[in-house]
């Protein structure tokens, strides 16, 4: 039975550092493989922290190809919608994700990993993320409220045994600056209408008020009258004068999260998620994030 990376599913951390590397030169994927497998026991916490780590998914099939879902690619191309607004693609080949009860702490450790991957990999993005109001994001609405329970999450967002990649998770991960001033300006019965939820209590709108171009309703993705859900571990980043959000976002396929962009982008009815006039993404990439027990083939032997 393969083992997902706990991480994934750790709640309640206040602090976060998400890095995104390049490879240094140009070495074998085997050896980035065996680089970030030999970090430490990642079955364990270290120092009260969790980690993710996940590869491009190009990277990790080259090293381990029975082991890579086929749906998983790279964002290397940005999203561009009908009306010409833009996703950019930003795709990195490693990410990162250390998480804590304080920076501290979070900030020893990835500096730690940084020294300990720089043979095979050099950073070229690093972004701190925090506990806003518990569990709002910097829109002051409730984030995540259509998340599953921590008891289904895994049937969401991790790939079952018997397929390439059991175990493992698709991340859809970016970085979305707010332009909180025109936020701010926008009265709070429009703001709900632009979300598609109530502010104060989170209550999602009834379908017959719903709007069309409403967040919630631009990211839920239908199959058949069945939605598609994926797990969000979002978090705010950023200081007073540039700040947002980070999207962290997994499922065990590629698919549900490529079309969620699609339809907050318009593609395909030409309606655009009303949030994306207040919101503006700065980078997007995909990672295979792969199982614990599929990581720890990779890793040397213990002294």
């Amino acid at each position: 039975m393969s083992t997902p990376q706990m991480g994934i599913f750790s709640l309640g951390d206040g602090s976060h550092s998400f890095i995104e590397f390049a490879l240094r030169g140009s070495p074998p994927a085997n050896d980035v493989v065996v680089a970030v497998a030999s970090m430490h026991d990642q079955r364990k916490t270290t120092d009260a922290v969790n980690l993710v780590v996940g590869f491009r998914p190009e990277l990790w099939r080259a090293a381990a190809p029975a082991d890579a879902p086929a749906d998983a690619v790279s964002f290397d191309r940005a999203l561009v919608g009908p009306d010409g607004y833009s996703m950019p693609a930003t795709q990195a080949d490693l990410f990162v994700w250390t998480a804590g009860p304080s920076y501290d702490v979070v900030f020893d450790i990835a500096t730690a990993i940084i020294g300990h991957l720089a043979k095979v990999v050099v950073p070229v993005r690093e972004v701190a993320g925090w506990t806003y109001r518990v569990n709002r994001d910097l829109t002051g609405f409730e984030d995540g409220t259509e998340n599953p329970s921590l008891e289904e999450a895994p049937g969401i967002a991790i790939i079952p045994d018997g397929q390439p990649g059991a175990g493992g998770s698709i991340l859809l991960f970016q970085q979305w600056r707010h332009k909180t001033d025109d936020w701010r300006a926008t009265p709070v019965a429009q703001q709900e209408r632009v979300i598609g939820r109530t502010k104060s209590d989170s209550i999602e709108f009834d379908a017959s008020v719903m709007p069309a171009n409403s967040h919630v309703s631009r990211t839920t993705v239908d199959e058949n009258g069945q939605e598609r859900k994926i797990f969000r571990r979002n978090t705010p980043y950023g200081t007073v004068g540039d700040h947002g959000t980070m999207f962290v976002g997994f499922a065990n396929t590629r698919d549900p999260l490529q079309r969620m962009l699609e339809r907050m982008a318009g593609i395909g009815d030409g309606v655009r998620d009303a949030l994306t006039r207040f919101v503006t993404p700065l980078t997007g990439a995909y990672y295979f994030v792969p199982a614990l027990s599929t990581l720890a083939r990779f890793a040397p032997p213990a002294d």
